[in-house]
Formats: C-alpha cells, sequence, structure tokens
C-alpha cells in the first residue's frame, strides 16, 4: 500500500509475543495446557478460544497476547508436545550407555509420557491436516534424534552398520504404535515389558 508521498509503506515488523516476565510464561503454559485439553477432547474444529480460556483461567484479551488465532496456538501446541516428549526422554537415556539398551529405555518413557498425556494423539494426528508443516516436523525431529543416536551406538561398535535413517524411521513407526497400544488404548501391561520385547526385536535385527 503507498503512502502520501507516492513511496511504497513500510511493512509493519512482526509482534514478538514471546512471553518476557515469569507471570506471562505462566500465562502462556496454562493457556498451551488448557488447548492440549480443549484440542484433545473435542478435536479442532468443535475447540474454540473461549472454551480454552476458560479451562486456563485467563482473559481472552491474554489469549491475544500470545497468539492470533486458534490455528496459531494449535501450531504452537503440537510443537510444544513435541518438545516435551523430547525434554522427557532425554534425561532418562543419558545413564544409559549401550545404544540398543536406549532405545528400549526411550521407548518405555514414551509409553509412560503417552499414559498420561494421551490427548497427544488426536492433536498430532489432526496437525496433518490443520498444519502439515508442523506435522511433518514434528516426526522428522523425533526420526533424526533416533538417527544421532543409532549412528553413536554404530561408531561405538554396538550395533551393525547400515541405513541409520531407515533404521530410525522404522524403530519410531514401532514406537508410535506400541505408544497407541499400551499408552492410550490399554495399560494392561507395564511400560518396561512392552520395551523389553521391542528391545528383543532390536537385538535379534540389527545387533553385531
Amino acid at each position: 500500500m503507498a503512502n502520501n508521498s507516492g513511496m511504497q509503506a513500510t511493512p509493519p515488523t512482526p509482534v514478538d509475543k514471546t512471553p518476557r516476565t515469569a507471570r506471562g510464561r505462566r500465562t502462556l503454559r496454562a493457556i498451551l495446557d488448557a488447548a492440549a485439553a480443549e484440542f484433545g477432547e473435542k478435536g479442532f474444529h468443535d475447540a474454540s478460544i473461549s472454551a480454552i480460556t476458560a479451562r486456563a483461567g485467563v482473559a481472552i484479551g491474554s489469549f491475544y497476547t500470545y497468539f492470533d488465532s486458534k490455528e496459531a496456538v494449535f501450531t504452537a501446541l503440537v510443537r510444544d508436545l513435541s518438545g516435551q516428549v523430547r525434554d522427557y526422554v532425554a534425561p532418562r537415556l543419558a545413564t544409559v550407555a549401550d545404544g540398543l539398551a536406549r532405545e528400549e529405555t526411550a521407548l518405555a518413557t514414551f509409553i509412560a509420557f503417552a499414559r498420561t498425556h494421551k490427548e497427544i494423539y488426536r492433536i498430532i494426528d489432526e496437525s496433518e491436516f490443520v498444519d502439515p508443516t508442523s506435522y511433518r516436523e514434528h516426526y522428522t525431529s523425533t526420526a533424526e534424534r533416533i538417527r544421532s543416536r543409532l549412528e553413536a551406538a554404530a561408531a561405538r561398535g554396538e550395533i551393525s552398520p547400515g541405513a541409520q535413517d531407515v533404521r530410525a524411521w522404522a524403530i519410531m513407526g514401532m514406537n508410535v504404535f506400541l505408544g497407541l497400544r499400551y499408552g492410550v488404548w490399554g495399560e494392561e501391561l507395564d511400560p518396561e515389558s512392552v520395551a523389553e520385547v521391542a528391545g528383543d526385536l532390536l537385538r535379534r535385527g540389527i545387533a553385531p
């Protein structure tokens, strides 16, 4: 849009909505947690901003301090959940030296996470249609973490050399569906028992 002088107007600078105070970070966290509950229960299309703010116990104006739309909070939530999985699993792997044992621990830990965050499956699945970029990013970043672990394990001689990227996607696929079956649909087996069976498959399939 031109201004009165005939010169091209400078596009507005995007507003940085990152909270700068501890109170702001708490409010943002409350909104994201409420969004997870709302989207997990109702799905994207039936969820509403007013319901999210009611769950969070904040004013609608506070929502717009951090997000421009329902789509924006959904996108942020997908990335937040992906980060939560990463941050939940990583510390538990730090004390496990063997590469194959790490994958077994990662699976058991993810199943435990899924049991307390069952909404993650509905939200991630819906993101394929609501925000395909975030959907793809969630899985590619997860596979990349697994691939890096496998490459390190191969370098130490703990697993055979091979196409670690393909293996990473195969392991991730196994983890996703085991998490669905034993984290969301039923809890009749403890996570460690499920991971032990999956770990046996890995040891027989890719151990040197």
